[in-house]
Formats: structure tokens, sequence, C-alpha cells
């Protein structure tokens, strides 16, 4: 009887055993597939870069996926990515000047996205034509703020920035100097988004409504790059934060911006230049990802 208990024993707790180690190399399997998010959010990107709206289905998966592994890091890029949806589709454009019915104080910032400048240091004369609109509007809301936007682009003249070339054009022009600020860091229409943040976050934080000036073309990404950068910025996806709340553009003879130079730069407001770069440069391999109708 005692040998009949003992071997009765001995099976229960090797079962025990068992499935201890079971449970824990499908627990080690679970952290071993858990993706980064990072990962998730380039993927999800890119698929909405490359696809539009036939990359619906697989967005919706991999948000879901995000949320999982970070629900407040989910939670932003669905907004995010419900923002682009209707960002480049739904956006109305005001051409020239800014509309009536803004507010009329300091709360309101005026964000002139810069252009390239010429070898010499020169603007070009679509900057100009950017600029013409920025005095139209900032005459229409003389208490507002004004930050021109953009670093040295000139291949001659180091010294030159977009921003201070812009700043020293509407001093000329009779804009009051102590209304404007001067972002001159940036090279991109993503560094424009984050620094401009940086300095109105310590700077200026009663701003809390943004008007786009660009060419009509690039409004939709200055929109939605401003807009993203605030969200992933927020202290929580339900506090207050700095909203888009208008634009002012120039009518551009021609100009193109993809959905993919888009997810570009939305990569790099997540963190990853390099493969920004990448795309930016049309370098970027969007073979090496799952194919959006994988699992079906």
């Amino acid at each position: 009887m005692k040998k009949k208990l003992y071997c009765i024993s001995t099976l229960l707790l090797s079962c025990s055993f068992l499935l201890y180690f079971s449970g824990c190399s499908n627990e080690k399997k679970a952290t071993e597939t858990k993706r980064e998010k990072q990962e998730i959010i380039e993927e999800m990107v890119v698929d909405y870069g490359t696809y539009g709206k036939d990359a619906d289905e697989k967005v919706d998966a991999l948000l879901k996926e995000l949320r999982t592994t970070d629900s407040d890091c989910g939670k932003r890029w669905d907004s995010i990515m419900k923002l682009w949806g209707t960002t480049n589709t739904d956006l109305s454009l005001n051409y020239d000047i800014l509309p009536d019915n803004l507010s009329d104080t300091d709360s309101l910032c005026l964000v002139a996205l810069g252009f390239q400048l010429n070898p010499d240091g020169s603007m070009k004369d679509e900057l100009i034509e950017r600029l013409k609109v920025l005095k139209n509007s900032a005459e229409k809301y003389p208490n507002a703020l004004i930050v021109c936007t953009g670093g040295g682009t000139a291949e001659d003249d180091k010294t030159a920035t977009e921003a201070g070339k812009m700043a020293e054009w509407l001093i000329q022009q009779g804009i009051e100097e102590n209304r404007i600020i001067v972002e001159d860091q940036s090279v991109t229409t993503a560094q424009n988004a984050i620094y401009t943040f940086d300095i109105l976050e310590k700077q200026y934080p009663q701003v809390k409504e943004l008007a786009i000036i660009s060419s009509d073309y690039h409004i939709a990404t200055g929109t939605l790059l401003f807009e993203a950068e605030s969200l992933l910025r927020a202290q929580s996806i339900n506090d207050a934060r700095p909203e888009v709340v208008s634009n002012a553009a120039w009518k551009a003879p021609s100009g193109t911006l993809s959905t993919m130079f888009q997810a570009g730069a939305l990569i790099e407001l997540s963190g990853d230049v390099d493969t920004a770069f990448e795309i930016y440069y049309d370098t970027y391999d969007i073979h090496k990802l799952p194919d959006i109708h994988e699992g079906k």
C-alpha cells in the first residue's frame, strides 16, 4: 500500500513539474513573440503610407496589437491614424489669409513653414509667397505670435537660415519683432514641429491654438505633423494641448507630398530618424514588411 501511494505521489509530482515547465515555456514563448512598440508603429505607418485605405484592416489589427503592448501609446496612435485618414481628404484650405473668428490674443500662434534657400542664402520665390500670406494673416490678427521655422539650407552660405531670413523679411515689412519666434534648427517638417513645440512649451505656454501657413500642397502635412507631435507630447491623451485650428495657404502652381512621405515624417516624430530618411530619399525597402493581406 505504501509503495502504491509512493508511486501515485511521484506521478503527481512529475505531472506538476511538467505543467510548471510547460507553463514557463508558453510564458517565455509569449514574451519572445511580443513585439516592441516601435516595430508595430513603423509597420502600421508604412502600410498606410503605401496602401492608403486598402490597409485599414491591417492598421486596425496593428493598433490592437499596439494597445496590448502599451495602452496609452496605442490610444495616441489611434488618434494620429484617424487624423491622417481625414487630413488629406477633408481639410479645408484658406487661401491668401486666415479666416475670421480666430482668437486675436497671444494664445494663437501662426506657424510659417520654411522652404529651402538658394545656394547664396537668399529666399526662393515660393518662400516669399508664403511670407506674403503670413503677413496678411499677421496683420489680421495683430496680437497673435508668429513662429518662423527652418534651419540652414543654403549650400554656399552656412550662416543663413530659412527662419532667420523669414524673420528679417517680416520686420522689414513692418511686423513687430517682439511677436516673432525664430526656430532655426530644423531641416524637415517633422523637425519644424518638434523644435517649435520645444520653444513654445518652455517660453510661451499660453499658446493653445496654432495656424499653419505654407503652400497649399504642404498644409495637410504640416497640420498632420503638428497635431501628431502635440498628441505625442501631451501628459495624457485627454489633457488640454495646443491644437491646429486653422491654416492659410499660397496657391502653388505645382508641388505634391505623398502619403509615403508623410509616413516617413511620422516615423521621424516617433524617434526613428534613420528609417525616416530612408523613406525621404526613397531607399526604404517596403518588401521587408509582411503583406497587408497576410493571415486572411
